[in-house]
């Protein structure tokens, strides 16, 4: 099977906050199909019914791909109460903007970055990416086969049998 691949716009928001230590947040509030809109980064509408000082910036350009050494990331993102597009971003130099850093549809990738202790953030996935995803995951993905466990042979007793009782 050929590599499967979206192009997607990611969606950053900043946000005021009633933090005396921080005024404002950044987090990932959506990500879409990169239907060539936006060359750049570009500000978007925010919602009327979004707190006012809020911020949205269109991020083009990421690629949300399928690969096959992650297929057991894929089955537990379908398997999922809320099946979600996982987006990891980070600061600028001076962080004053967030900034996409990569898009993942993979429960484990996704764990290992927060383990990293980079900022992952969890958007929705849309019906037809799930379909699509879980049609993959039905084709490629196969659980690990539990393997027979071996008792070392200081278990045995004189007789050959493992002891019991212990």
């Amino acid at each position: 099977m050929e590599k499967i691949s979206f192009r997607v716009t990611v969606v950053m928001e900043r946000y005021p906050t009633n933090n005396r230590w921080r005024s404002e947040q950044w987090r990932v509030v959506d990500v879409l199909p990169d239907e060539g809109e936006f060359a750049a980064p570009t500000e978007v509408a925010v919602p009327a019914n979004v707190a006012p000082g809020t911020l949205r910036i269109a991020h083009p350009g990421y690629e949300l791909g399928i690969f096959r050494d992650e297929a057991e990331g894929y089955y537990l993102n379908v398997q999922a109460p809320e099946p979600a597009i996982f987006a990891i971003w980070r600061f600028n130099e001076d962080e004053t903007e967030a900034i996409p850093h990569a898009v993942t549809l993979s429960y484990n990738e996704a764990a290992r970055r927060m383990d990293a202790q980079e900022k992952v953030d969890r958007v929705a996935m849309p019906p037809e990416l799930l379909e699509t995803l879980s049609a993959w995951v039905a084709e490629n993905y196969e659980p690990p086969q539990k393997k027979p466990r071996i008792r070392p042979e200081s278990f045995k007793s004189k007789e050959g049998r493992y002891k019991s009782g212990m």
